[in-house]
């Protein structure tokens, strides 16, 4: 900001003026860089370069912490990145269980009911007249724009992939572009035990969206049905909470990872 001039007198006046104002402020921001710092000089632009590199909430959206959110209701995927929390993560995903993945013999999609059914009991929002996909879009989505006549069939939304970090301006005419991740995938989930589940409880995992994130199409694609030590989200800011996401499913659902898997999750949150 400026410093304005004094009306009337000569430029001297004016300037020694300025120079006192000019020189006060000076001593009065280096006395507050001890406390806060002042901006300008050198030094900023390092802090500049440094802090570019940290996410902001505003480049995940919505998103909250999976720390923060141990039933998957609030929106997105933020990232995990304090000392704090990181130790938090290390701690919830010690308490994972282990074993070797079983066969795939006999898996089907469809033995965890049809996509995206709103009949799966035991999860939020089931039976609410509004299926799993669209509930979910509408969770992390923002600008949503629905169906004339409707609450439910998002026609239209931005999204801010956690996977990719990229923001997708998304159409349902081109629905591919923004597909639902299974987090822990279905077949991953047949092989570690699911496969002697009911067909209720393998509808649960299905459709539970604590288990479910709207992504980048591609990404989910490349995935398959890898776990963690196969495959990570490319965006390396989300792999903690990609990590700790992962292991609340298994915990909720009895469900083992691999020692590889377990090994790289702990990994992601500095382990």
């Amino acid at each position: 900001m400026g410093v304005q001039a004094g009306r009337g007198g000569p430029k001297e006046r004016r300037r020694g003026k300025a120079g006192s104002l000019v020189r006060a402020g000076v001593a009065v921001c280096a006395a507050m860089a001890l406390v806060a710092g002042c901006k300008g000089g050198s030094d900023d632009k390092a802090g500049a370069s440094s802090s570019s590199k940290t996410p902001t909430p505003s480049a995940y959206g919505r998103a909250v912490s999976p720390l923060d959110n141990p039933d998957g209701t609030k929106p997105g995927l933020a990232p995990v990145t304090s000392e704090e929390d990181q130790a938090a993560a290390r701690k919830l995903i010690s308490r994972v269980a282990v074993k070797g993945r079983g066969p795939k013999t006999g898996y089907d999609r469809d033995k965890f009911g049809y996509a995206w059914m709103d009949s799966a009991d035991g999860v939020p929002w089931a039976r609410n007249g509004c299926d799993t996909r669209n509930d979910l879009l509408k969770r992390d989505g923002e600008d949503i724009e629905y169906r004339d006549g409707s609450d439910c069939v998002v026609v239209s939304m931005t999204l801010h992939d956690p996977y990719t970090n990229k923001t997708i301006h998304w159409t349902k005419s081109q629905a591919t572009a923004v597909q639902i991740d299974h987090v822990m995938p279905l077949s991953y989930d047949w092989q570690m035990g699911a496969a002697h589940w009911t067909k209720d409880k393998r509808e649960q995992i299905a459709n539970d969206p604590l288990n479910l994130i709207p992504v980048d199409g591609s990404a989910n694609s490349a995935k398959g049905d890898s776990g963690p030590a196969s495959w990570l989200p490319p965006n390396k800011e989300i792999r903690c909470a990609y990590s700790v996401r992962f292991a609340q499913v298994s915990l909720k659902y009895d469900l083992p990872v691999t020692e590889a898997d377990k090994e790289m999750m702990l990994h992601q949150c500095g382990g």
